[in-house]
């Protein structure tokens, strides 16, 4: 009988699993080439996976919700449409003895630990993944069946499981003194609810977000600078022609192009800014890829990468900076349109913010934020004089990774971007 693997696709560079949203298709179920089998979402970009045969489903090896690694096998099509008589058998695993031992040295029946027969007893589904964990992590019938499922209708599903190992192993080890505070480790905090509380489950896209913070601030030493800018004949250009512009264009000309070519400019001069770190490792980058925070209409955020921005002209920089865009809020982004950044900027001058101090982007070491532009009044040195004028002037912010930069570098980096800002061409056309 012929079969087919379908396996996870690489849906991106440096994409290494995906999470399965939804199955189409089913065991039994007939498809056709190119018929759509599963939904799958690698970070932050939603993908829809066709088959490249035709045949029958015999078996789906991942439910949704499973993390999946790329290349991995996660179902099999018969070619000549004959369903295998255990096609919904789980997977067998070699047993390795009478008993296995627990992380406290107790002993636990392998009927309980490892027979996939106590599984199926219980009464519960357990997918072969949920069913692999729990025979490798020595998790006993009776404990999945008390375990509470985030899954459709209840079920089970792998991040489910984690929690359950993460809550056991923490009472099964005594407190964690550090060597350094000699405080005990902090327990997870628990939030009571008051009356009229509304509970909001976080969806997938937050949840990204939330895990991708907290692993930069444990991973990365935040440190960051600020400066003020004047740009002044930054403004007066942009209001002398974005009107022109837009009509030859038909797109908008905001200021965030010029803030990308200045930090592109700037780091060419300084390439230890664009880069990464990989253990006791510095990874410098030859490409200039700029990220840029863009808002969505959920309230979730995402970063599509503008790739090579040194050798984009302003034109080049603002078309493909409004593609990006559109294509974040629209939800069209392509796996590759959010891969590869090695420097981001985030703009809290759209919600009239004055500055921030923005999270890094892990892998990356450096992340600029720009504030809103505001008329000040300002000192300004004339041949006759000093004389106060009213001139724009805007924060600019860099949080950057201390165990590779130091101060002198991000101060003189993020002064240069600055500088560049402040002797823009009022002249220049675009």
């Amino acid at each position: 009988m012929a079969a087919y693997n379908i396996v996870m696709p690489k849906m991106g560079e440096s994409v290494q699993e995906a999470t399965i949203t939804r199955w189409l298709k089913h065991p039994g179920d007939t498809v056709e080439e190119d018929d759509v089998l599963l939904e799958i979402a690698t970070d932050k970009v939603d993908s829809e996976i066709p088959s490249p045969v035709a045949g029958v489903i015999s078996k789906v090896l991942f439910e949704e919700g499973a993390k999946v690694p790329v290349g991995e096998v996660i179902a099999i099509i018969d070619l000549e449409g004959a369903m295998p008589e255990s096609s919904t058998e789980p997977i067998q695993e070699k047993k390795s003895g009478t008993h296995a031992v627990s992380e406290k040295g107790e002993t636990r029946p392998e009927q309980d630990v490892q027979s996939p027969s106590a599984f199926r007893n219980s009464g519960r589904f357990y997918s072969p993944l949920v069913q692999s964990i729990a025979r490798k992590e020595h998790i006993t019938a009776a404990e999945l069946d008390k375990i509470q499922g985030s899954g459709r209708g209840g079920r089970v599903r792998k991040q489910d499981v984690m929690a359950f190992l993460e809550n056991r192993n923490k009472a099964d080890r005594p407190s964690i003194v550090t060597a350094v505070s000699g405080k005990k480790e902090m327990p997870a905090v628990s939030v009571p609810l008051m009356p009229g509380d509304e509970v909001i489950v976080m969806d997938r896209m937050r949840k990204l977000i939330a895990e991708h913070m907290v692993m930069s601030k444990k991973v990365s030493p935040h440190v960051a600078n600020f400066v003020e800018a004047d740009v002044t004949h930054l403004v007066l250009w942009r209001e002398k022609v974005k009107d022109d512009f837009q009509k030859r264009e038909k797109q908008k000309l905001t200021y965030m192009p010029v803030f990308i070519e200045a930090a592109a400019k700037a780091l060419k001069e300084f390439p230890a800014v664009n880069a990464s770190v990989d253990g006791d490792k510095i990874i410098l980058r030859k490409d200039v890829n700029i990220g840029i925070a863009v808002a969505l209409p959920s309230g979730n955020l995402i970063v599509p990468v503008l790739r090579n921005a040194d050798q984009k002209s302003l034109l080049g920089i603002t078309t493909e900076m409004n593609r990006l865009a559109d294509d974040a809020r629209s939800g069209n982004l392509k796996p590759d349109d959010i891969q590869g950044g090695t420097f981001t900027i985030t703009n809290f001058g759209t919600f009239r913010n004055l500055t921030g101090t923005p999270i890094i982007n892990q892998p990356q070491v450096a992340i600029l934020a720009t504030g809103t532009i505001e008329k000040k009044p300002a000192v300004l040195e004339t041949p006759t004089g000093d004389v106060i004028a009213i001139r724009h002037k805007m924060i600019l912010s860099l949080s950057y990774d201390h165990r590779v930069v130091d101060g002198a570098l991000g101060g003189s980096f993020l002064r240069r971007i600055a500088d560049i800002l402040e002797g823009f061409d009022g002249n220049r056309s675009v």
